[in-house]
């Protein structure tokens, strides 16, 4: 479903995104009645328009180095910025990535500012007012910045790690290496999750698993498709050097 355009980039929510904006609803409504899931709700839309403002500050940081965006998706997980290539140029995608987080903790020094902090502040689960509200966007946003650093690849902190090495790394060989360091992080959190905290729910714990094992798939399935890119690439480049050196010899003349 598409909700609007900003300079040229289509910004458009995935169908199962209501369902999470039902979920969280009926789990306040369950907790507070009407007003619980109209703030709940209300919550959820805010937290997702300051992942919208993270994937723009990728967006507008990339098309500044010629990049085209032309969507950004938002599904339950987050947003996604797509665009139509991947810069390999490191200190392209090192600017480009950085610039989704640094954006979140803006946020959070704006929402420091804006609101206050009274005692007790941090157990309101289910906001009651726009001061409530702010608090709790504050709190999401400093950790979206900082979750979004962990060096699991394909997230920030992943690309952020490959860009750093392929300084010194060929492109594909920067990516495995991410790649499996993101794997290694996403294992661990996986196990991480599912033991603690000891009194979390099971549903919670189950959520926060599928969405390291979702990380953990997606950085091995980018990097084959680059392995894979990789090689119709040279196969074409050989192909090519062939075809020129047939035109380019001159002709054996028998005598």
């Amino acid at each position: 479903m598409n909700l609007f355009r900003v300079r040229g980039i289509q910004v458009a929510v995935h169908a199962s995104f209501f369902l999470l904006l039902g979920y969280i609803a009926w789990e306040g409504e369950k907790a507070a009645g009407l007003p619980g899931a109209l703030w709940s709700a209300t919550a959820v839309c805010a937290f997702f328009a300051c992942v919208v403002l993270h994937e723009l500050g990728h967006s507008f940081t990339a098309m500044h180095f010629g990049i085209r965006v032309p969507r950004i998706l938002l599904m339950p997980i987050g947003g996604m910025a797509q665009f139509d290539r991947i810069p390999r140029e490191p200190r392209q995608e090192l600017l480009i990535t950085v610039a989704g987080p640094l954006v979140n903790f803006a946020l959070a020094g704006l929402l420091w500012l804006a609101v206050s902090f009274p005692a007790g502040w941090m157990q309101v689960e289910i906001p009651r007012s726009v001061g409530d509200l702010g608090r709790q966007l504050f709190v999401a946003n400093l950790v979206m910045g900082i979750f979004n650093f962990l060096p699991a690849f394909p997230m920030d902190g992943g690309r952020i790690l490959r860009a750093l090495l392929a300084f010194r790394l060929p492109y594909l060989r920067a990516t495995w290496w991410a790649a499996t360091a993101g794997k290694v992080v996403a294992g661990s959190c996986i196990v991480l999750v599912l033991l603690w905290p000891a009194d979390a729910a099971w549903e919670q714990r189950g959520l926060r698993a599928a969405l390291f094992l979702f990380i953990f798939i997606a950085g091995e399935t980018e990097y084959r498709m680059l392995m894979r890119h990789e090689r119709e690439e040279e196969h074409w480049r050989r192909t090519l050097a062939r075809l020129a050196a047939t035109r380019t010899d001159p002709p054996v003349l028998s005598p």
